[in-house]
This record gives structure tokens, C-alpha cells and sequence, in this order.
């Protein structure tokens, strides 16, 4: 069997190690037992997250293998990413010839390479399907419904994963509940940060830890300057604020003009984007987060972090509060009081069905057992 895993983005690249490991085991208890039945993998990464800070320092810091081929296809909008990486990908498949393209998450190349795979009768399998918004505004649903739809093997992370592809007409054979992979990592990783010290300048429980990046939030001045002044009023010397501030997001401060008032407050420290490592350190002693991230709500769910998600919807449900999460969605015109609460809120870990950290194990297994012949050969 040979398979091809795609990756994009950042948050493809906390998914795809664990897969990548499960693979390595199941091909090595392959050769203890003489079988052949061993897979042939390749790593492909489209290059859509292309500087150190964003992918390269990933690779190391998870112990990730260094991708068979890059594609290289950068920054642009969202049809040069789709287009260029189409394009890209074929050759890749006609040389390569898969018996299956596993694509993750929900990012530009998760939907570029499904479809290409289907064009040439490659069978696809999705990593973190059935998801959803509910909000076709964020480009991330239109990624989501176009590669569920043409999936051949839907892994989903939860129960409401699961009835949404249900609803959607997808038959029980097709969807599995594989469980979170991303918490595969999680659990790895937790021995290694446990150890790491806290970074200077912040106490124990004591901190809130800030991610905001979705154009919905910092691209306008009027919504920046209100987050800006939520946090702001949050902020003191008991209670400091942590920025690691993604570089569109400290962009916009610069051009909004908020840049030198968080600077200049003793009680609020702006930094660069930190590693993953740092970041899991940081929720495990963080009072709160405010984030837009759909990969932080699921750790700090896990973690038992307060998380406000300043969104006006997730495709996480699972994550909230009134499904057992820590997670609250929060409006600019509640997010004063969202804060507050949550930093009034004691620490709940909960992990659902299937978040035990074997998630990729189970996924492997899943795939192999679904294995058949490609629907046609690619490249005649």
C-alpha cells in the first residue's frame, strides 16, 4: 500500500505526527511478524506555512519527519493557494501513484488535495471530519464541506462530528469515530513541558494568555481597539496578560495604533508566536485564555483551562461548557464580562470519547482495514 499525507499548515503539523509514528509501528510489528502488509508513506507538505516560525520549527520541535517533497506554493489568496497547489499535487499523484491521499483538518491544501486525488480516482481519507460552523463566511467551512463531500473515509474527532456527517447522507461504513488526534500529541508532549519553566515574568495562575488572529477580529480598527481595551481593563499587576501575537494580528496593531499603549502597559507582555512546547506550558498553569483558535479550544478543554473564544460560533461544540468543556463563545459586547467570569472559573478537565491519546493507532488501523484497490489506475 502506498499512502500520501498532506500537510499546510501549522495546525496540520500537531496532527500528522502521531499519524506519522502509528505508521512507523505498524510497519515495524509488520516485520516481526514477517508480514508484507507494510505501508509505504510519503509526507508531502504544500508549503502554505513556509517560514520557520510557522512550520519549520514545528517539524523539529515534534519530532516530525522531514517531508518527502514540498511543494512550496507560499502565501497568495485563497484561489493561488487552491490553484497553484492543484496543479502541484497532480504531479505529484501521476508520479507517485497512491492508493490513498490522506488529507488534515480543514486548511486550503486539505481541500485542494482531495479534490485533485478524486479527479484521478484516488481514494481519500479525511483526518478531523465532520466538523462544522455553520458559518460558510469562514473560508475554513467551504474547505470542510467540499473535502467531507468527496471523502472516502471520514475519521471524526467527536459525536457531533459523527451526526453531522450523518445528516449530511454519509453511510455508517464510510464515518468513524477515531477520537482527537491532536490530543495524541498533547499526551506525548505533556512529560517534556511539565518540566519547562514558566517564562519570565509570570506566576501560576496568575496570567491570562491571548491568541487572536481570524480577520474577523483584527482586521478591523473599531473590533481591535475594543479587544484591546477588554484586555486592557483586565490587566494588573496580580493578574498579567500574555500576547504572543500572531504577525498579521501585531500588523494591524501597528496600523490601528495600538501597538505603543500595550507596550507601554507593565501589566501586559506582547511578544513573537511561540512554540508548542511553550504554548501547552502556558495553558497548564494559565488562568483563562482568550483565543479564535479551534486547536486551543479542544486543549484547554482537555487541560481544564477557562477558554474564551471570541467567535460568534465553533465547529467544537464538544468543547463547551454545557457539553462539559471549559469553553464560553464570547461577542465583543460580552467579552468584558466573559473574561471576568473566567477568570472567576476553577479548572475542569474533561477529555470525550475518544481523546485518550490513541487516536492515530485506531486510525491506521481503521485505514488499512478499509484498503482496497484504487477506484482507477492513476495516470492510466
Amino acid at each position: 500500500m502506498k499512502w500520501i499525507s498532506v500537510v499546510g499548515a501549522r495546525p496540520n503539523f500537531i496532527k500528522i505526527a502521531p499519524f506519522c509514528r502509528a505508521i512507523s509501528v505498524h510497519n515495524q510489528s509488520n516485520k516481526v511478524r514477517g508480514s508484507e502488509a507494510c505501508i509505504d508513506h510519503l509526507l508531502v507538505h504544500t508549503g502554505q506555512h513556509y517560514d520557520d516560525k510557522m512550520s519549520k520549527a514545528f517539524f523539529a520541535e515534534l519530532g516530525i519527519p522531514e517531508a518527502d517533497i514540498n511543494l512550496n506554493i507560499g502565501s497568495g489568496t485563497h484561489a493561488e493557494q487552491v490553484g497553484k497547489t492543484m496543479i502541484a499535487f497532480e504531479e505529484v499523484c501521476l508520479t507517485e501513484k497512491p492508493d490513498l491521499v490522506v488529507v488534515v483538518g480543514d486548511v486550503n491544501a486539505t481541500a485542494a488535495c482531495s479534490i485533485t486525488a478524486k479527479k484521478l480516482g484516488i481514494q481519500v481519507a479525511h483526518i478531523e471530519a465532520g466538523l462544522r460552523s455553520n458559518d460558510k463566511s469562514m473560508p475554513e467551512e467551504i474547505n470542510r464541506l467540499v473535502t467531507d463531500s468527496i471523502s472516502d473515509r471520514l475519521l471524526a474527532p467527536d459525536r457531533f462530528a459523527v451526526e453531522n456527517l450523518m445528516q449530511e447522507g454519509h453511510t455508517s461504513d464510510s464515518v468513524h469515530l477515531s477520537g482527537n488526534i491532536m490530543i495524541d500529541t498533547l499526551d506525548r508532549e505533556l512529560p517534556k513541558v511539565e518540566k519547562l519553566a514558566l517564562l519570565e515574568g509570570l506566576q501560576e495562575d496568575h496570567y491570562v494568555v491571548v491568541t487572536l488572529h481570524r480577520p474577523a477580529n483584527v482586521d478591523s480598527a473599531e473590533k481591535l481597539t475594543q479587544i484591546v481595551d477588554a484586555v486592557m481593563s483586565e490587566a494588573h499587576e496580580e493578574m498579567k496578560f500574555f500576547w504572543p501575537a500572531h504577525p498579521r494580528t501585531h500588523a494591524k496593531l501597528a496600523e490601528f495604533g495600538l501597538l505603543d499603549a500595550l507596550e507601554d502597559n507593565g501589566n501586559i507582555i506582547l511578544d513573537q508566536p511561540i512554540g508548542y512546547h511553550a504554548l501547552l506550558r502556558l495553558n497548564l498553569s494559565a488562568r483563562a485564555f482568550l483565543t479564535d483558535s479551534g486547536g486551543l479550544q479542544e486543549e484547554c478543554c482537555v487541560v481544564g483551562t477557562p477558554c474564551v473564544t471570541l467567535r460568534d460560533n465553533t465547529e467544537r461544540p464538544i468543547t463547551l461548557r454545557e457539553h462539559g468543556g471549559t469553553n464560553v463563545l464570547s461577542t465583543l459586547d460580552t467579552l468584558g464580562e466573559d473574561l471576568s467570569e473566567a477568570l472567576r472559573a476553577a479548572r475542569r478537565p474533561y477529555r470525550p470519547e475518544g481523546w485518550d491519546g490513541k487516536t492515530a493507532p485506531r486510525m491506521v488501523e481503521t485505514l488499512c482495514g478499509a484498503a482496497g484497490t484504487r477506484a482507477s489506475l492513476v495516470g492510466g
